[in-house]
């Protein structure tokens, strides 16, 4: 195999839209060798800790991450090697016993909050997107998510983004907005953003001769 896979990489957030503009992206090209990475997998294995320090955990530092294991798996990927990526137990704070065995493929969308905040995976990417989005349509969005897929009250994720989420969006995940190739305003809301991005992925895979 001559060529490497292509990885775009998918920043944002919190209720940016991200995952959205991902899986618009990944929609587009479905019937092509295209597989997602969701770095929400890679969040630290706390089984070590008890309960009440799991939930102290801040889910939005970079040290939360486990990035050498995503550098390692993407490193395995684009040599096509398959990878058993963890599975995040969101409702136990630590990974789950079981994995996802994920097999290679020529385009790797790889997505999260922090993605573009790393160098070292910032340079496994062939395209990177921010998705830009108004705090205010973040929270709601946020409050929605948590509440309804989560299982987290309306009070805990109100202290939780004004004490943690807030401070490190600001602190971490904003000042990514400058490592970008394309800021993508409002998210999956913004079809003529994601239209040329596909027209720009499908230039890209016809020059490499994936498509």
């Amino acid at each position: 195999m001559t060529q490497k896979p292509v990885v775009i990489g998918v920043a944002g957030g919190t209720g940016s839209g991200k995952t959205t503009v991902a899986r618009e992206i990944y929609r587009n090209f479905k019937d092509k060798s295209i597989l997602m990475i969701e770095q929400d997998a890679y969040y630290k294995d706390q089984s070590h800790k008890t309960m009440e320090e799991r939930v102290r955990t801040n889910y939005d530092h970079p040290l939360a991450f486990d990035n050498d294991l995503l550098i390692d798996h993407l490193q395995k990927l684009l040599t096509y090697n398959k990878i058993e990526k963890p599975v995040y137990d969101y409702a136990n704070h630590t990974r789950a016993e079981e994995v996802s065995v994920v097999e290679p493929k020529d385009v790797i969308i790889l997505e999260g909050i922090l993605i573009l905040e790393d160098e070292r995976l910032r340079n496994l990417m062939d395209i990177k997107l921010f998705v830009d989005t108004d705090a205010d349509i973040r929270i709601i969005r946020r409050l929605v998510r948590d509440i309804e897929e989560r299982g987290r009250t309306l009070d805990s994720v109100i202290n939780q983004y004004t004490s943690v989420v807030r401070p490190m969006h600001l602190q971490f995940i904003e000042p990514t907005k400058r490592y970008a190739d394309v800021i993508i305003p409002e998210g999956g809301q913004n079809l003529v953003a994601i239209d040329l991005m596909v027209t720009k992925i499908r230039t890209i895979l016809e020059q490499k001769e994936i498509l």
